[in-house]
Order: structure tokens, then C-alpha cells, then sequence
């Protein structure tokens, strides 16, 4: 069966896809890389294209679908099947732009759990009864991240291409 690479959103890690790894891990290999190690998306793509599979299916949630979108722009030939979950083609607009600096700024003076928790998290769950179990982990993989693969991810989100045409 075809591989399948996993890519998490920002500031998250395998953690995140925990239920999916348990439920196909048995009939498939699955690759779930981190994305902080770079700070441009075209970087990002090029680490995890080094030990991905030869060829395989491709999943992104949020910036892991950007990330998947320039890895089928690099690669589209190693890219059987693609899954984008709730993630946008398009550059980032001015607006989230200028919100970037304050926040890199903020979490290299120390301030990354206030970032997480305060502007990044709440924004991206909607309310349910797993709510503050799920912040709860998101809480956890910031931290074990750290500040460097913030400031990296956010470089790259702030500068990502816009990818309609992929």
C-alpha cells in the first residue's frame, strides 16, 4: 500500500494526528515529518522530500497543506494522492503579515506560551466537548517545539507563495 506522509500545522507535531496513526498505521507506512527546522516553505518541502518516501500519498492540515502544496509544486511526480485540510493556497495577506513580527518578537523575549495560548490556539477550535483537551495537547507541542521553530514556521508563513496555480 501507498505510503502516506502526514504533515501537521503550525506548531504541531505526530501528537496531533494520533487517532489517524493509530487507525491506518496497521495497513500503512506513515511518515509524519516535523516543519521547523527552515524557514521558507520551499526549505521545508526540500528536509522533508530528503527522507520521504519515493512516492506516496500526501495529507496537510493548516500550514502542513501549505507545506504539502509545495511539495507537489517540487515533486508532483513522487505525489500520488493529495488530502489538504482546512489550509489556503494564497499568500499571506498584509494584515496577517503585520501581526507576525509583534508575535516573533514576543516569543523570542520568552512569551512563546502566551502567543500559543492567547492569539494562535483559541482561533483555530471551535467549541465541543474535546475543546480543552485538544488546546491542552496544542498547549504541549508548542512548548516541546520551542521558540526557534516558531520564529522558523512563521518566516516561512509570512513569505510562502502564493500556490493557486499548484
Amino acid at each position: 500500500m501507498t505510503p502516506l506522509v502526514l504533515i501537521p500545522g503550525m506548531m504541531c507535531d505526530a501528537r496531533l494526528f494520533g487517532p489517524q496513526l493509530t487507525a491506518l498505521s496497521a495497513e500503512r507506512t506513515i511518515f509524519t515529518p516535523s516543519i521547523g527546522a527552515r524557514d521558507t516553505m520551499s526549505a521545508l518541502a526540500a528536509e522533508i522530500l530528503k527522507s520521504a518516501p519515493p512516492r506516496f500519498a500526501l495529507a496537510g492540515l493548516s500550514m502542513g497543506g501549505i507545506v504539502a502544496m509545495e511539495i507537489l509544486r517540487q515533486t508532483p511526480e513522487r505525489v500520488e494522492r493529495l488530502a489538504l485540510m482546512d489550509t489556503n493556497p494564497l499568500a499571506e495577506t498584509d494584515a496577517v503579515k503585520r501581526r507576525r513580527g509583534p508575535q516573533i518578537a514576543a516569543v523570542k523575549a520568552g512569551g512563546l506560551g502566551s502567543v500559543m495560548r492567547d492569539e494562535m490556539k483559541p482561533n483555530y477550535l471551535t467549541g465541543g466537548p474535546r475543546r480543552a483537551a485538544i488546546l491542552d495537547l496544542c498547549m504541549a507541542m508548542s512548548t516541546d517545539l520551542g521558540p526557534d521553530v516558531f520564529v522558523n514556521q512563521s518566516r516561512a508563513l509570512r513569505n510562502r507563495r502564493d500556490q493557486s496555480g499548484t
